[in-house]
């Protein structure tokens, strides 16, 4: 996770999310390490105990959609929205054992399920069945209190919301890698919901300018609540298509949004809208081949935009959140053919691997590269007797590679413009 005020105050939160810990009934007194990234100290790390096989089943079960699911491997519990279907005479008070309904096949208010399900450990249910599926309508709130997951990571809400940013380490180390400084004028062409967002801000101490884009109105809000929450007053954030981010024709008179004029900006940060395939957890994968496919080309659009928008001498970023070769060291490839005014650059700090051959790029191209791999990463679980008896060094190794899929190139462009066939797929 991100940690945004200055670093004097650090060991008064790692004391505080210590607390927070040792008083939740799901880690009964076991004893969690908040632990200080050795390279990088804005950044908290939290151990994540499991996949955890000595839990019991009940015989009163709740199914529960995907999402919903993601959502309690990561710690949450489960709200009444997101339950599909119970066992037919289920209460409140009684324990319950709660799987995901991966497929989506479970009709909503069935009284069981034999379909494909994942279990994602067991809970106290706080309403009954019949409230839940009442003839008047769903009910909100807390459904099921999650007080034995399957993986012991919990919810962050309401934990020093205005201190901390719950982030993936890969797009933690995008910000760093972009480095921007104070001043200067920074585009988040992708921006929801605002993790990187606001810690480039953070990271400019709040001086500068950050504009975000998002072509979701409704992601926008959420990039401004986070900016609001964590006091950055540097992010202004606007509802707009990147693709069309470039000004065709000279701007009115005091225009402060999109579309910009070409060379606007000191560094762009293009996290671009991938297949999602490096996420984790990730229980089953809906995208079809040709939705996989349709991501390539919307990626060179965008980059092509972010050229032109950039400044002789900036910085451009690009990332996404898969492995595949074609959204990753293909798109490199072509970038450095289609704009010859762009030259890869060495990034700090450099925790992932190489980029994977197989784009005909080089060798000292590809160590210029970072990609995160989760097949690195010990496919044996921890247990809370294995995190008492690890040592930090050994705690903080596996935080570097068990982390979601992810990939990162650095580029700086050159005095010259963009190549005349820039827009070209």
């Amino acid at each position: 996770m991100s940690f945004f005020p200055k670093i004097s105050f650090q060991r008064e939160v790692e004391e505080y999310l210590t607390k927070v810990f040792r008083n939740n009934e799901q880690f009964k007194g076991l004893c969690v390490p908040v632990l200080e990234h050795p390279r990088l100290q804005d950044i908290l790390l939290i151990p994540v105990i499991g996949p955890r096989s000595d839990l019991p089943r009940h015989p009163s079960e709740v199914i529960v959609g995907a999402h919903c699911g993601y959502a309690v491997l990561r710690g949450a519990h489960v709200y009444v929205p997101g339950i599909v279907s119970t066992s037919r005479f289920m209460k409140a008070g009684d324990l319950v054992s709660v799987y995901s309904d991966i497929e989506g096949r479970c009709k909503r208010g069935a009284k069981e399920f034999e379909g494909v399900k994942v279990f994602l450990g067991n809970g106290i249910s706080e309403v009954s069945r019949s409230e839940i599926f009442r003839a008047s309508g769903p009910v909100n709130g807390l459904g099921i209190r999650m007080t034995e997951p399957v993986y012991l990571s919990p919810s962050f809400d309401s934990v020093l919301p205005r201190l901390l940013f719950l982030q993936n380490l890969p797009s933690v180390v995008v910000s760093h890698v972009l480095n921007p400084q104070p001043g200067e004028r920074i585009l988040d062409m992708c921006a929801a919901p605002g993790g990187k967002t606001t810690h480039l801000a953070a990271l400019m101490h709040d001086q500068g300018e950050v504009i975000a884009m998002d072509k979701v109105a409704s992601k926008v809000s959420k990039v401004k609540q986070n900016a609001e929450l964590l006091q950055l007053k540097c992010i202004k954030a606007f509802c707009y298509d990147g693709t069309k981010a470039l000004a065709a024709e000279e701007r009115e008179a005091g225009q402060e949004g999109p579309p910009f004029p070409a060379e606007s900006f000191d560094r762009v940060l293009l996290d671009a809208p991938c297949s999602g395939m490096g996420q984790r957890p990730n229980m089953a994968f809906p995208l079809t081949l040709k939705e996989v496919t349709s991501y390539q080309p919307l990626q060179r659009k965008l980059f092509a935009v972010a050229v032109e928008l950039l400044k002789p001498g900036g910085v451009l970023l690009y990332s996404t959140c898969t492995i595949t070769l074609a959204e990753n060291e293909e798109q490199v490839a072509w970038a450095l053919k289609t704009f010859p005014c762009l030259q890869l650059q060495p990034q700090e700090p450099h925790i992932g691997g190489e980029g994977m051959r197989g784009a005909g790029l080089p060798p000292e191209q590809l160590k210029l590269l970072q990609r995160f791999d989760p097949s690195a990463a010990t496919l044996q679980g921890m247990d809370g007797a294995c995190l008492q008896d690890a040592r930090e060094e050994e705690l903080l190794s596996r935080a570097d590679k068990d982390c979601i899929g992810f990939f990162i190139a650095k580029f700086a462009k050159g005095s010259g413009r963009a190549a005349a066939g820039s827009t070209a797929l």
